[in-house]
């Protein structure tokens, strides 16, 4: 009788218990059970009427009554510009005007702003209404995140700083705007970026831009702060205010109004 050393028979026995193990794998179907995710639930988040009123998580920073979310952003005195029929107009007043920001710091954030330009604006090019959502104010002296506003109705200006812009930056990827007179939209999806220990740039920031409901900037990567002269550059922020700019032109005052705001994770 033939007799099999034990090692052999050992291996052989792991062998076979492999096959079977593996047989009876592929006779298991997959599943739908699977690969399906129960937890963590979502919110429920109630839309606003038209899509553009506040969702029920929104922070309502501009609902048609008072400044009480704004102040001066430059020395964070009260907001003065005028509030009337619903509407926030641009304030160039030398004493009580300026430039406002939110007193709420933001990180990374949906917003959503509307602004007209007078429907009887002069002027031309960079001085024909013009204004800016500053994504994030990161202080005094310091350029922030200017998203352009300005008519752009026919209105010749430099491309990287038409309406729809990162100023300086990003060329919008369409020109959706309206007549001056009619309201206009903006939609953001705003990532801040991120910083090292030493201040050095971990991730960079990103911006979504819908403009009356058409997509101008598609998660463009930013480059640093917006420079009217040189080269954007990053300088460390944790959160910041949103600013709207008091722009130096001598055209008529911009207005805006339905201003709110979704923090994100």
């Amino acid at each position: 009788m033939m007799r099999f050393p034990i090692s052999k028979l050992l291996a052989f026995a792991a062998m076979t218990a492999m096959a079977a193990s593996l047989s009876a794998q592929q006779t298991e179907k997959p599943k739908p059970e699977d690969t399906e995710i129960w937890e963590p639930v979502p919110a429920v988040v109630t839309p606003g009427a038209n899509n553009t009123a506040p969702p029920s998580d929104a922070i309502v920073l501009f609902d048609g009554k008072n400044e009480d979310e704004w102040v001066s952003a430059k020395d964070h005195s009260p907001a003065k510009w005028t509030v009337a029929d619903g509407v926030l107009t641009v304030s160039k007043d030398p004493v009580n005007g300026g430039s406002i920001e939110t007193k709420r710091s933001f990180k990374n954030y949906q917003l959503h702003v509307e602004w007209k330009i007078p429907e009887n604006i002069t002027g031309s090019g960079q001085a024909r209404g013009n204004s800016g959502v500053f994504l994030a104010s990161t202080g005094p002296g310091d350029a922030g995140y200017e998203l352009q506003v300005l008519d752009a109705f026919g209105n010749k200006t430099y491309v990287n700083g038409m309406a729809g812009s990162i100023y300086k930056q990003a060329i919008p990827l369409a020109n959706p705007a309206r007549k001056p007179g009619e309201w206009e939209t903006y939609d953001v999806v705003w990532t801040a970026p991120t910083f090292n220990e030493d201040g050095s740039l971990k991730t960079p920031a990103y911006v979504t831009v819908f403009f009356n409901g058409v997509l101008v900037e598609n998660h463009f990567e930013l480059q640093g702060q917006t420079l009217y002269i040189g080269k954007p550059f990053y300088k460390k922020y944790d959160s910041a205010p949103i600013k709207l700019q008091a722009h130096g032109d001598k055209s008529e005052p911009i207005s805006f109004r339905n201003i709110w705001i979704r923090e994100l994770p």
